[in-house]
């Protein structure tokens, strides 16, 4: 027993000593109850990076390199209509989302990478159309970050829609780590919200402040990849990328300062200290954080009936580790972590269609589905 308890302070001293915590949290494990199928739905993607489940059960399907795919009975079609996009780095076609009045507007929203506008290089753009056929006729754009970047890194660009209607979109902060997510005249290292048709909500907390880019909502971000609505707070919930250990969980308030790179779990990729603090007064704590990283792209909260023993857990797509983890929330904190799907391709996107079945976007495979035995 004392040298098992000599080992830890060893351990602990060690990660301490690089500015890394320790592992945080419960260590992931194979699940619980595994009575259901992966069975995979379509085939033939590189990087699937956004996916949308219409209600007569067919898809539209982003892969990254620039084409919208709709997956309809069996068959692909590609959708004609797009803006141009820069597919360099980590920049592509990245989420797609159906308006909350899909059923009746057919308005498809998108993120890409735009080199549009001031500068050398693209930054994330947001723009929406209406699905005709096969094509996104009235395409406009909705918002575009400037200037742009020649980095290759950080687009954020997940999308959500609110209770309310309200447009949500995240933006990482291209590498620029010192310069975009604490300063909110710039764009980069935010949570956006908007109309549905682009406009900007005067509402919104910034929008009064000279010189700030009025549609921030929260900043302090380095790269959320991960977002939903909380169908029972009605609030936005994010995962985002840290640098080597500290990826967040972070549940997205007005205004509110989530402190990078001021405040950090993680350390820079070479191992050396980016930040001696972990808090500081008027910075938000993220609800949960994992050392070490799992690189975390795609969110969704479990919330039917086709999954009993799941309801209320999270779903969490982990690009380092190609798996899809299941995080069992009590008394709001994180008490377990499951290994959902594993070993089949990075994770990118997770995702509940109108069925109540959960779809993933797996990395040069394509889309699976989880399907309950018996169900």
């Amino acid at each position: 027993m004392k040298s098992l308890l000599v080992t830890f302070l060893v351990i602990s001293s060690f990660m301490t000593c690089l500015g890394q915590t320790p592992p945080n949290g419960p260590e992931v494990t194979d699940p619980e109850w595994n009575a259901y199928d992966i069975e995979t739905v379509v085939e033939g993607f590189n990087i699937p990076w956004g996916l949308a489940v219409l209600s007569d059960g067919s898809m539209l399907i982003t892969e990254k390199s620039g084409e919208l795919i709709h997956f309809k009975n069996g068959q692909k079609t590609k959708i004609g209509g797009l803006p141009e996009i820069s597919s360099k780095g980590q920049g592509g076609l990245l989420d797609v989302v159906l308006h909350p009045d899909f059923k009746n507007n057919k308005l498809v929203y998108i993120s890409y990478a735009s080199a549009r506008g001031t500068g050398k290089g693209s930054h994330t753009a947001i723009g929406r159309g209406k699905l005709e056929g096969s094509q996104l006729v009235n395409f406009e754009r909705l918002y575009k970050a400037s200037p742009n970047s020649e980095a290759g890194q950080h687009f954020g660009s997940r999308i959500a829609f609110d209770k309310d209607g309200y447009l949500f979109f995240t933006i990482g902060e291209r590498g620029a780590k010192f310069e975009n997510p604490q300063d909110i005249t710039r764009d980069g290292g935010k949570v956006y919200r908007l109309y549905d048709d682009g406009r900007v909500p005067e509402d919104n907390p910034f929008y009064n402040e000279s010189g700030a880019k009025k549609a921030i909502y929260s900043y302090g971000h380095r790269n959320p990849q991960g977002m939903f609505l909380h169908p029972k707070t009605g609030k936005i919930w994010v995962n985002e990328h840290g640098p080597q250990g500290g990826d967040e969980i972070n549940i997205v308030k007005e205004g509110a300062n989530y402190g990078w790179p001021e405040i950090t779990y993680g350390i820079n990729y070479d191992g050396t200290i980016l930040s001696e603090e972990t808090a500081k007064p008027g910075m938000e704590q993220p609800f949960y954080y994992w050392v070490p990283s799992i690189a975390p792209s795609g969110f969704a909260y479990v919330t039917n009936s086709k999954y009993p023993a799941w309801e209320g857990d999270l779903l969490v797509g982990s690009l380092k580790f190609s798996r899809l983890e299941k995080l069992t929330i009590k008394n709001n904190k994180v008490t377990k972590r499951e290994k959902i799907i594993d070993g089949l391709g990075r994770v990118r996107n997770v995702v509940l269609g109108p069925d109540g079945i959960i779809y993933a976007g797996i990395d040069g495979k394509g889309i699976v589905k989880i399907v309950p035995k018996g169900k």
